[in-house]
Parts: C-alpha cells; sequence; structure tokens
C-alpha cells in the first residue's frame, strides 16, 4: 500500500514538474532572443504561437523589421559621446549614426527613419515634413538647390541658392534643418489618427507638446486564434541619443513586446506614458 501511495506521490510530482517545464519552455519562447541577430527580426523572435505578416522587401514595414542592430549589449550613446545613465530602458541598439549635435531626438528619430526608407527607395518627392511654424520643408526643394531662409518664425524658399545636390551627405543636411526647426508639436499634426486595433508597424505614438514624446512601431506580430497583436518599439530620447528598441516596464516575460491586449486607456513606457488614442499613422502622398 505505502509503496502504491509511494508511486501515486512521484507520478503527480513528476507530472507537476513536466508541467512546470513545458510553461517554462514556453515563456523561453516567448523571451527567445538571438544574441547573434543583426536585425530587428532576427534578433527578436516572435512570442510563441505569434506570427509576422511577410512585407515587400521595398515596404517601409520591410524596411523597419529589418533595421540593422549594433551588437548585443551596445550601450546608448548620447551626440556627444557620453553614456546614457539609464540603460535598462533598452533592449537593442539600432546601427544607425546619432549625429554629432543635440538634435535627433524623438521626434527626430521618427522622421529619421521614415525619411531614411524613402531616400533609400528615392522616393524623394515623399520627403517632406512641417515645420512648428507651419512652413513645409520639402527634400526635393533642398536637393535641387533652393534653400530655406528662417527669420523669426518666418520662413521663404530662396531658390537655387547651391547646385543640386541628391548626395546622401546633402540629404543629411536637410534632415538637420528639419531637426532644428519640426517636433513632435508639428509631427503630430501631420500625422493621421489610427485606432489602437488597427495598429501596424510604421504607426507611431505620439504626444505633441513641449515637452511631448514620440515611439515607433518597428515590427508587429499576430496571434491568429484571437487576432491579438504584440509589437516592438523604438525611441530617441533628450538628449540625442542612439535610436533604441524599447523594452516593455509591463510585462517582463513579454519582454520587449507589448500586447495590444494590455493596453488600458494608457501605453506605459519605459521614459513616457500615451493615452491610447496617442496613435497616429503617416498620410498617404
Amino acid at each position: 500500500m505505502k509503496w502504491a501511495l509511494f508511486i501515486l506521490f512521484f507520478s503527480l510530482f513528476s507530472l507537476s514538474i513536466n508541467c512546470q517545464n513545458n510553461s517554462a519552455n514556453n515563456t523561453s519562447q516567448a523571451l527567445q532572443v538571438n544574441a547573434q541577430g543583426k536585425t530587428v527580426s532576427s534578433r527578436f523572435s516572435a512570442p510563441t504561437n505569434y506570427k509576422r505578416s511577410t512585407f515587400e522587401a521595398n515596404s517601409f514595414e520591410f524596411y523597419l523589421s529589418h533595421l540593422p542592430l549594433k551588437e548585443a549589449g551596445a550601450k546608448v550613446l548620447y551626440f556627444d559621446g557620453s553614456i546614457k545613465p539609464n540603460q535598462d530602458v533598452c533592449a537593442a541598439v539600432l546601427d544607425l549614426d546619432i549625429g554629432k549635435r543635440n538634435l535627433q531626438q524623438c521626434a527626430d528619430a521618427v522622421m529619421r527613419l521614415r525619411a531614411e526608407y524613402l531616400f533609400k527607395e528615392k522616393k524623394y518627392a515623399q520627403i517632406h515634413f512641417n515645420f512648428t511654424n507651419g512652413f513645409r520643408a520639402n527634400y526635393t526643394d533642398w536637393a535641387k538647390g533652393n534653400r530655406i531662409k528662417v527669420s523669426g518664425n518666418s520662413c521663404t524658399l530662396e531658390m537655387a541658392k547651391a547646385k543640386a545636390d541628391y548626395s546622401y551627405a546633402n540629404f543629411r543636411k536637410y534632415l538637420d534643418l528639419v531637426f532644428t526647426y519640426a517636433g513632435t508639436l508639428s509631427l503630430s499634426k501631420e500625422l493621421q489618427k489610427k485606432a489602437l486595433k488597427d495598429l501596424e508597424i510604421g504607426d507611431v505614438f505620439i504626444y505633441g507638446g513641449s515637452p511631448g514624446h514620440a515611439v515607433i512601431v518597428i515590427d508587429v506580430a499576430i496571434y491568429s486564434k484571437t487576432g491579438n497583436k504584440v509589437f516592438l518599439l523604438a525611441q530617441s530620447y533628450m538628449p540625442a541619443q542612439s535610436i533604441h528598441v524599447l523594452v516593455n516596464p509591463n510585462n517582463s516575460k513579454l519582454s520587449p513586446w507589448y500586447s495590444i491586449e494590455e493596453i488600458g486607456e494608457e501605453l506605459n513606457t519605459p521614459e513616457w506614458t500615451f493615452a491610447k488614442t496617442d496613435l497616429k499613422q503617416f498620410k498617404e502622398n
């Protein structure tokens, strides 16, 4: 009888351990990180039962989900080369330059990624951003040699002040000008409101103000049985710093992924809390 009870107890104990191990394995799969992965999609696997969509290689969605990353453990740096004190907010650092001036902050990082994609695809006419005073700065005007004169709160376009130049170096000069005179307030007015349930790669959580903040959705995965979406976010911040993938401070088991199911009225990120209604998208040109 004692042996029978012992065997029964041992079987139940083993079953309990197996269930715990299976649960741990599922958690491990959800948290799986390939330290050798050099892009967003190759570094971070989708959580268990979630699947990424397939996109054309020339799409904005593909570009963002395949952004290059620095080696695992790389530090978030400020524009002057110093190390950001709070490294706990970062899951990975994008392999993109910061610039040498305190310009590429939060909204600037969003505009940078959008503009870099359009420049790569030679969609030059679609590269334009509004300054805070409402002036529309077109990249094509800049590339043709025209220059923007800023006087107080007014801007004028001065024709053919330089030679036409579509080089990447000149493109970066254009972006530095945009970063100087645009921000969350102007970008939030440019973007179009979007429902949280319709969230896609390339969408932006943004609060326009002084201060304000913006983060961009760089990857999405979907659970087909429920339709729930999880997503990755990237940001820069103040002062200008490396663009980095954010951890999820609300769910360590899911981090760095965020889940729509877990968002109530607010989305809590490590350095800003957004209202769920702060989700917006770039308008089609």
